[in-house]
């Protein structure tokens, strides 16, 4: 394996498996073990932490893992490297000094500053940095690395940079580590997890293995996973993970942008894909800004309407909750989820969800909650609530900006505490706006039959910011010769109805046998503010593929091969 980097990652969220750093270091051979923890609502719950107690703003639980694993690493001679350091990277490198001296091991810690920007308006305004901080701590001789918030495949870009050698031009290989960093920065979801086929995977995806890439000096990889472990790793597994949370063809990072229409997957063995062929361009001449404010307060009741008159008995509650608290900031959503002639409560009953937002604590709080209980003996019949009457909790606001990428200042903290700027890269170029693609349609098949769109596609989708993402994927070479013609943005809006008044980009990727969507303002204000039953949209693909269709006949028997 030599001229080989393994990089192994442990953690794709703040809250994934506890125990996944001690299986992944003892599963197998590893040269590098990363752990994401960031996301766009995980730097609000930092946030909102270090409000509390200003040395914090870092992912604790990191913390605890850490704890029983790092004298393995090291005599391993696994290199680690998170993003755990949120709000206070120089804080978590701290205290991973202290849990070094209270286990009694000698541990070189490097640390990587600047994201944070100073926006006073802002309960958290940070940049998201690139790989070459991560890789300066690395070729200091960093045992463990802590970031803030750099970009999540930065993670694995860093150690390629480090070992490899590879400068700003290579934009090729920057490009293809970058994929691979997107790869496996959602830890399981690459290996089975959240995967459309999952009653087609060896263990039924009842738990699996957490991926590596093994990454190239060319910058081409293979994904894999330990031996013995759940899961699978298949074109199609990593083909849903590369659709997830991206946009157009062009991938946009602060070191290269990576062209996914050049990303090339090809079996490599039980358990191994091969991603080769990743072309990169020079990246924008910005950042993006990831910006955090506090919205106000929300609140939550739900009303079950059991058996007849259900949009009556809905009526009836809207008006009596407007009543009693006014119209200002109430969102109503009922939920049809009763079955006629039903013979169970629960069966028989539809949900009303009542959402009420406010600057106002004291408003959204129990003068709410308590006017929705007070309508128990009051309202229509059978009423009952499935929730408490509770006070209101703070929500947050998420907004995308941009700042120029010099006017960041990227700082690597060696471990014997010495700070190397890291400069921008000095070759830019203006990365137009993806223009979405259009399809004409296609005349419908001669025989077709009714059937869940599912069956012949897989579908990943999940939120950025205000946004989402929806990637289908087509099981064959002759199922995709039908999606691409099918699956248009008007057909997208007959089947999905919310998405008939938002702008909605499609974007093709024929070499994934795949079409993109990307759906503006689905979750309005963000995941934090969103009052969807599904806030980051996990399950849109899901419901999208459950929708009945006139499939072509003659495609059907061929979906499971």
């Amino acid at each position: 394996m030599s001229g080989v980097l393994r990089v192994g990652n442990a953690s794709g969220f703040y809250g994934d498996r506890s125990s996944a750093w001690r299986e992944m270091l003892d599963g197998g051979e590893l040269d590098v073990l990363t752990g994401d923890y960031l996301a766009e609502l995980t730097m609000l719950i930092l946030g909102r932490d270090r409000l509390r107690d200003p040395g914090l703003g870092y992912a604790k639980t990191f913390l605890r893992q850490l704890e029983g694993c790092l004298g393995t690493a090291l005599d391993r001679g696994v290199r680690i490297v998170t993003n755990a350091g949120g709000l206070n990277p120089a804080g978590l490198a701290a205290a991973i000094g202290s849990l070094a001296d209270r286990l009694g091991l000698t541990v070189r810690i490097g640390y990587v500053e600047g994201d944070a920007l100073q926006r006073p308006d802002a309960l958290t305004a940070n940049a998201y940095l690139g790989a070459f901080g991560i890789a300066a701590c690395l070729d200091a001789g960093a045992d463990v690395v802590v970031t803030g918030r750099v970009t999540d495949a930065s993670l694995a870009v860093g150690p390629a940079i480090a070992r490899f050698g590879w400068g700003r031009d290579d934009l090729d290989a920057l490009a293809g580590a970058t994929v691979a960093g997107h790869l496996i920065e959602c830890g399981a979801q690459v290996t089975g997890g959240n995967f459309s086929f999952f009653t087609e995977l060896p263990d039924g995806g009842h738990r699996p293995g957490f991926p590596i890439t093994e990454l190239h000096p060319d910058g081409s990889s293979v994904l894999t996973k330990h031996p013995g472990t759940g899961g699978a790793v298949t074109v199609e597994t990593v083909t849903a993970q590369l659709l997830y949370e991206v946009g157009g063809p062009a991938y946009l990072g602060p070191d290269v942008v990576s062209r996914l229409d050049t990303v090339t997957l090809t079996p490599d063995g039980p358990d191994r894909v091969r991603v080769s062929g990743v072309r990169g361009t020079p990246p924008p001449d910005t950042l993006k800004v990831g910006v955090n404010n506090l919205g106000g307060f929300r609140n939550a009741m739900t009303f079950v309407l059991c058996g007849l008159d259900i949009p009556a008995k809905a009526a009836l509650v809207r008006g009596q909750v407007e009543a009693a608290v006014g119209t200002e900031g109430l969102e109503f959503t009922l939920a049809r989820t009763d079955h006629p002639d039903a013979t169970e409560t629960e069966a028989a009953s539809a949900l009303l969800h009542v959402h009420l937002r406010d600057g106002d604590k004291a408003r959204a709080g129990r003068a709410f909650s308590a006017a929705a209980v007070e309508l128990a003996l009051a309202s229509y019949p059978g009423c009952t609530l499935t929730t408490l009457p509770g006070d209101a909790t703070p929500y947050g606001v998420f907004t995308a900006d941009a700042v120029p990428q010099d006017a960041v200042a990227h700082v690597a903290v060696l471990p014997d505490g010495v700070r190397v700027p890291i400069p921008p890269p000095t070759r830019t170029a203006r990365v137009a706006p993806a223009e979405p693609e259009t399809s004409t349609g296609v005349a419908e098949p001669p025989t077709t039959r009714r059937g869940p769109l599912g069956e012949l596609v897989g579908a990943r989708s999940g939120d950025k910011g205000g946004d989402a993402n929806l990637g289908v994927w087509a099981r064959t070479d002759a199922t995709w010769a039908w999606l691409r013609g099918w699956l248009t943005v008007e057909r997208l809006a007959e089947l999905l109805p919310e998405t008939r008044t938002l702008t909605v980009e499609r974007h093709e990727l024929p070499n994934l046998r795949a079409v993109n969507f990307v759906l503006h303002g689905l979750l309005g204000q963000g995941v934090a503010a969103s009052t969807r039953f599904d806030p980051q949209a996990k399950a849109l693909g899901e419901l999208l593929r459950s929708r009945v269709v006139d499939l072509p006949a003659d495609l059907i028997p061929g979906a499971a091969s």
